[in-house]
Formats: structure tokens, C-alpha cells, sequence
């Protein structure tokens, strides 16, 4: 479904993404693991079109130049010049690290606008139901200001929005960041969920340990590189992941 060949991804000239190669296979949970400063978020909104949006914005603004190289193949389509706005109506949809929503609106309210490229009235239903299926907690406050809400049921919502624009590829960035352990039970438990609805997931993630067991293929980045790749197993059987992923001595 999705291939990127040698993704370089350059501010100034420090050097975010470098020289990045893997794919992703449709009805799989991908993950991308690697500590704080290695790349993720830029590889994530790369993939999504925010890197291509800033640096044009950038550009025309006179500031922080931006350079991106290599190729980004989603479906058979080379997408790598392709705006944010053309990669969601193919179905690219990411769910951005911090839990971004609207603080002002309720729960429903922000699932609905999450959802406001789809123009039939069944199918946002639909969406509302799946949604609320999932994270039965969002169904219980759906009237309460999103503001009011904890982190992780913001980081809830932040993903049902998502899901309300009907994705075939999820990108999620660091979904379990900063929330507690019960909330990081929930939102992995959605993992499986979701990909039970035909959903393709690539996600980040710093510390591996709770999303592991649930991913198909995993890739190692560090300082934008890409340093192992492998499936679940395989990564999950060295020592090296282990030790620093795992928090288990070697």
C-alpha cells in the first residue's frame, strides 16, 4: 500500500529524515520506534504532506528553507509532490502526536468535523457508531467540551477524528505519549479494533514495549535513519531491541 525509497527530509542543513527505505502492506500495524529527536513526527507528517505544505509555505515567506528526496508510493502512485488535501481524499489520515482537538467543541462535535470531507449523512452515522464502538468512554461524555476531557480520552477523540474521515492508511504519532497506563491500555486495545475494519496503521512510537505484541513489521530510526527492520518476532528476539525498547538487560 504504501513504499517510501530513500526519503531524505533536510531543514536548513540539518538533516531530520536520512535515507529512509520500508513499506507497508495493506491490513498491517506497522510501527516506527526510536527515541526522542529521531525523526518520527517528520517522517509522519512527510508521509501525510505537512513537510511539502511548510516548506512551499516557507518558501513563499522568505524563512527556513526545506529540502525532501526520495519517493513516497501509496497505492501504486507516486504522491511525493502531492498536497495534504489530495492525500486525505486518498485516504492518508494522521492522527498527530499531543492529541490535538478542539477545546471548545464537544466530543461529538469534533468527531463530526473530523469527519466533514464526507458529504453522506449515512456514512457519518456509521463512522459516529464504529467510533463509539471502540471507545465506548467517548460515548459516555460525547457532550462534554473536549477541553474538560483527560489526556487520554483526548488522545481518544484525536483518533476518532481521524476515523471519522474514513482512512484506508492511519498514520498515528505517538498515541500513547504522556498518557497513563490504563489510558495506553485503551488506545492499544483500539489497535486491533481498527485494523478488524480493513484499516492499514503505520504508527510511532518512542517506547515499544506496550504496542510490540500487536504490530506485523516494525524499523529502528535513529537520527533519521533507519537502523533494523524486521517483523514483531524477529525484533522481539533481539537482544539489542530488547535492551533499549524493552527496558530488559541483555
Amino acid at each position: 500500500m504504501l513504499e517510501i525509497k530513500n526519503m531524505l527530509v533536510f531543514f536548513e542543513n540539518a538533516i531530520a529524515v536520512n535515507d529512509l527505505t520500508f513499506k507497508v502492506n495493506e491490513g498491517e500495524i506497522v510501527g516506527v520506534f526510536g527515541s526522542n529527536g529521531a525523526g518520527k513526527t517528520t517522517l509522519m507528517n512527510t508521509i501525510a504532506g505537512i513537510t511539502l505544505h511548510t516548506k512551499y509555505r516557507m518558501h513563499r515567506e522568505g524563512g527556513q528553507r526545506i529540502s525532501i528526496y526520495g519517493e513516497q508510493i501509496y497505492c501504486g502512485e507516486d504522491i511525493s509532490l502531492k498536497m495534504p488535501h489530495y492525500r486525505v481524499k486518498k485516504g492518508i489520515i494522521l492522527s498527530r502526536e499531543r492529541h490535538p482537538v478542539f477545546r471548545d467543541l464537544t466530543i461529538e462535535e469534533n468527531l463530526v468535523l473530523g469527519g466533514f470531507l464526507v458529504k453522506d449523512k449515512n456514512l457519518i452515522k456509521q463512522s459516529l457508531k464504529l467510533i463509539y464502538d471502540i471507545f465506548p468512554v467517548l460515548h459516555n461524555l460525547k457532550s462534554r467540551k473536549a477541553g474538560f476531557c483527560s489526556g487520554g480520552e483526548q488522545e481518544m477523540l484525536a483518533i476518532g477524528m481521524a476515523l471519522a474521515a474514513r482512512p484506508k492508511l492511519l498514520l498515528m504519532d505517538e498515541p500513547l505519549l504522556g498518557l497513563s497506563p490504563a489510558a495506553q491500555n485503551q488506545v492499544v486495545k483500539a489497535l486491533n479494533d481498527i485494523q478488524k475494519l480493513g484499516l492499514t496503521i503505520l504508527l510511532t512510537e518512542q517506547y515499544a514495549r506496550p504496542i510490540m505484541p500487536y504490530i506485523t513489521h516494525g524499523y529502528i530510526v535513529e537520527n533519521g535513519s533507519l537502523i533494523l527492520g524486521g517483523t514483531r518476532d524477529e525484533l522481539m528476539q533481539n537482544e539489542e531491541v530488547l535492551s533499549a525498547y524493552f527496558g530488559v538487560g541483555c
